[in-house]
C-alpha cells in the first residue's frame, strides 16, 4: 500500500518571517548567530525561540527542558505570522518533547516548512504521521554543514524559494547498490531514530510502498546491523518499494558500512542507491519527505513529481 502523500507547504518569499528552535541538543551561541545571519542574507526575518539559547540545568545535552523546548516549537508552528520552522541543530531530545506538542493545534495551523535532520527525524515522522505535513530533511542552520558548505545552503535556499528548479536530486558520488527503478513517497532519515521510534506512540507507519531515506553518523557497523535488523524484524521495510542511502560520517571504513547495507538490504530485492550526499557528510542535500518520487538507483537520480512546497 502506498503511504498518504502529505501536504505541502508554501514556498517562502523574500521578507517572511522565520523561526529557528532547539527541539534537542544545545547551541554555541555564535554557530546560531551565524546562521540567523544566514537567513537575513536570504531577505528572511529570522526570529529565535526564547528558549534557543538555553541549556538543560542538570541535563547538559539538552537545549532547555522538554516542556520549554516542546512550547517553542509549538508556538513557532502555530503562529500564522512564522513562514517557515528551522531546527538550529540535532544531537538528542526530539523524543522527549514530541509527545507533549498538541497535535490537534498544529493539525488546525496551516502548514509551513519543517527543516532540519539527524535527531529531528522524530519530528519529521511525527509530522507526517500526526498532522499530515509534509517537511525537508535538510541541514540545521547552526550546524556545521550548513555554515561551511556553500552547495549546502545553497541547495536549501532553492529547495524554500525556488523548488521547482531542484525537482531532480543526485550526487556525483551516487551509484547503484542494487540496480533498478521505484516509485513511492519519500520517508525517512537517521536510521537509529527510526529504530528507535518502533513501537512509539505516534510512529505506526512502515515504509510499504515508499522510497527510504537512510544515513547516520558516528554508528559502527555493528551498530547500524542492530539498527537495520530491529527494523528488519517489526516489519518496517516490508514492502519498501525503494532505499536511498546517504553519509555514513564517523560509522568506519566505509567498506564495512557497505558490507552491512548489502548484507542487510540487497536481499529485499529493490532498487538501491548508496552514497546520495544526503545526512552528516561535508556537503549536504535537501531531500524533502512526504513528497512522491521516482528513484533510478541505476543512474543516481531522485526526480520528484511535484516541487516540495507549493
Amino acid at each position: 500500500m502506498t503511504p498518504a502523500v502529505p501536504v505541502r507547504p508554501p514556498r517562502l518569499r523574500p521578507g517572511d518571517r522565520v523561526a529557528v528552535v532547539a527541539p534537542s541538543g544545545p547551541l554555541a551561541p555564535e554557530r546560531l548567530d551565524r546562521g540567523l545571519d544566514v537567513l537575513r542574507g536570504w531577505d528572511l526575518d529570522p526570529v529565535a525561540a526564547p528558549h534557543a539559547r538555553d541549556t538543560h540545568a542538570t541535563l547538559r545535552y539538552l537545549a532547555a527542558a522538554d516542556e520549554e523546548r516542546a512550547r517553542d516549537l509549538q508556538e513557532a508552528w502555530c503562529d500564522p505570522s512564522v513562514k517557515a520552522v528551522f531546527a538550529a541543530r540535532g544531537g538528542y531530545g526530539a523524543q522527549r518533547m514530541v509527545d507533549l506538542l498538541d497535535w490537534d493545534a498544529i493539525r488546525a495551523a496551516a502548514p509551513k516548512p519543517l527543516v532540519g535532520f539527524s535527531d529531528v527525524t522524530v519530528l519529521h515522522e511525527a509530522f507526517a504521521v500526526r498532522a499530515g505535513v509534509s517537511t525537508l530533511h535538510g541541514p540545521a542552520v547552526a550546524g556545521e554543514i550548513f555554515l561551511k558548505d556553500d552547495a549546502t545552503r545553497e541547495h536549501l535556499r532553492r529547495t524554500l524559494f525556488a523548488p521547482e528548479s531542484v525537482r531532480t536530486l543526485s550526487s556525483p558520488s551516487a551509484r547503484p547498490l542494487v540496480p533498478g527503478r521505484a516509485r513511492g513517497v519519500t520517508l525517512g532519515g537517521c536510521l537509529t531514530m527510526l529504530a528507535t521510534e518502533v513501537g512509539t506512540p505516534g510512529a505506526g507507519r512502515g515504509a510499504a510502498g515508499g522510497i527510504l531515506l537512510l544515513e547516520d553518523v558516528g554508528e559502527p557497523p555493528y551498530r547500524l546491523d542492530r539498527a537495520l535488523t530491529q527494523l528488519l524484524r517489526a516489519g518496517r521495510l516490508d514492502g519498501v518499494a525503494g532505499i536511498v542511502l546517504g553519509s555514513w560520517a564517523r560509522c568506519g571504513p566505509y567498506d564495512q558500512v557497505r558490507a552491512v547495507l548489502v548484507d542487510r538490504l540487497a536481499g529485499l530485492g529493490v532498487p538501491v542507491a548508496e552514497e546520495f550526499g544526503f545526512g552528516h557528510g561535508d556537503s549536504a542535500l535537501t531531500v524533502p519527505l512526504g513528497i512522491p518520487a521516482e528513484l533510478d538507483a541505476t543512474a543516481g537520480t531522485l526526480t520528484f513529481e511535484v516541487p516540495a512546497t507549493v
